[in-house]
């Protein structure tokens, strides 16, 4: 089967999978009992103010909420089809695009930063550990891997913030200077962001780095056992070429594969540590969204982290079958 064909086919077999996905997100939002109308209520009253029958029926029009759950599902996916329109925070009175547009492009960059760190630090430790087992910088990055598994992203983002206001006092949360905060987009605000993205870039990436630095170990130490590579070596192979043209090729297919919970996992993972350091993307707002019942915001923010994961699951075996083509054959 030619990659094109089987690109193809994994495209067709993704499409419903993604359909499904929206239902079951829509619904499980839906399970707990109220909305987000019947929060608004209670904490108005709890405040003294009592809202008539004609302005709670009036919200209930406005929001969609005098309809059906299935009614309100097929409208929420056409409008989304057609126009792009993911609807209307009831929280903050805005279209969800409006709201998490530009939180939604920070935080792709912020991952996309964090997953091009976790591959440039893991796979070559992880290699470098495999080819030099048992020794002492073996055993130092393998003790500092299990640091990284054990310690929770959030707690290390802490630990930074305590220490840099503690002894050097220096701020290091949020992603921009303040004199940057609300400015239009310029290369000077760019700059700025980038001189400040590295901190989250690493705390998010720590977690991520030590599991793949384990990965890549293990699966490279697997493949120099095996006879292709001791045939190699006794044809007089240098041991550069002996590592480098197969074994290495070979155990990147575990890494490769795990793109389709890495991608979701990073942007998802970043919600406490952005909420710890204070950065604007789309943690802190989903956070929000769940506390306040904001069903079309939290539906939004759920269904594209799970198209993150069929698009991360999509491009794994793309790349799985380019590196490795008996794949296609399965």
């Amino acid at each position: 089967m030619s990659l094109l064909n089987f690109v193809i086919r994994r495209v067709l077999q993704f499409i419903p999978m993604l359909a499904i996905t929206s239902i079951l997100i829509y619904f499980i939002i839906e399970l707990p009992p109220g909305d987000y109308l019947t929060m608004r209520i209670i904490q108005l009253e709890n405040q003294g103010t009592i809202m008539s029958e004609t302005e709670i029926e009036r919200l209930k029009d406005q929001y969609g909420l005098d309809k059906p759950l299935i009614t309100r599902y097929f409208m929420w996916m056409w409008n989304i089809l057609r126009y792009g329109d993911f609807g209307r925070s009831f929280d903050l009175g805005k279209p969800v695009s409006e709201v998490i547009g530009e939180r939604i492009a920070l935080t792709m960059v912020i991952s996309l930063f964090s997953l091009l760190f976790v591959w440039a630090v893991a796979i070559p430790i992880g290699i470098y550990s495999a080819v030099r087992q048992y020794s002492p910088f073996d055993y130092g990055f393998t003790f500092l891997g299990f640091i990284g598994l054990a310690v929770p992203n959030f707690l290390l983002a802490l630990s930074l913030v305590y220490i840099s206001f503690a002894y050097f006092d220096h701020p290091i949360t949020g992603l921009f200077s303040p004199e940057y905060l609300d400015a239009p987009w310029s290369w000077l605000k760019v700059r700025d962001m980038l001189g400040r993205i590295w901190l989250p870039v690493i705390v998010i990436g720590m977690g991520g780095t030590a599991s793949l630095i384990r990965i890549t170990r293990g699966t490279l130490l697997d493949e120099l056992r095996k006879p292709y590579v001791i045939t190699a070596r006794s044809k007089g192979l240098t041991e550069r070429q002996v590592i480098w043209k197969y074994p290495v090729r070979v155990a990147l297919n575990p890494i490769l594969s795990t793109i389709g919970w890495t991608l979701p996992g990073i942007v998802s993972g970043e919600v406490l540590v952005s909420l710890v350091l204070g950065l604007p993307t789309t943690g802190p707002l989903l956070y929000r969204a769940l506390l306040t019942q904001d069903m079309y915001l939290a539906a939004s923010f759920i269904m594209i982290l799970s198209s993150l994961t069929v698009v991360g699951t999509l491009l794994s075996d793309i790349l799985l079958a380019w590196v490795d083509p008996r794949i296609r054959l399965e």
